[in-house]
């Protein structure tokens, strides 16, 4: 059995993304605790710009507010940013909660 991401992903760079700054201690399954730092967030995945350890199919657990813990897999490096996707969807109504909690300026939240 190979170790890393087994996903079928379609291309959902067009789901709306919300800006955020919200500083996470991510569980990585070889490099223990990693401090990384979102910087936007959607219902099917996220980004980091601090990412110098993570690499394509790399998995980790984050936890978010309303969510908590959700594994999260690496689709793409470049640099030190990293996109990656969560491994179910997150509810639409328990993305809203999110997305209030993270960014709480309303004029920097997209329209849903």
């Amino acid at each position: 059995m190979s170790g890393g991401a087994n996903l079928s992903v379609t291309d959902m760079r067009r789901a709306a993304r919300h800006p955020v700054d919200f500083p996470a201690i991510v569980e990585h399954f070889v490099h223990g605790d990693l401090h990384l730092r979102v910087c936007n967030l959607s219902a099917h995945g996220f980004m980091v710009d601090n990412c110098e350890r993570l690499q394509r199919g790399d998995r980790i657990i984050i936890r978010l507010p309303v969510v908590g813990r959700i594994e999260a897999y690496v689709i793409w490096t470049r640099d030190v940013r990293a996109g990656l996707q969560f491994e179910r969807i997150i509810r639409l109504d328990d993305f809203g909660a999110v997305i209030d909690q993270l960014q709480p300026n309303p004029r920097l939240r997209r329209s849903r």
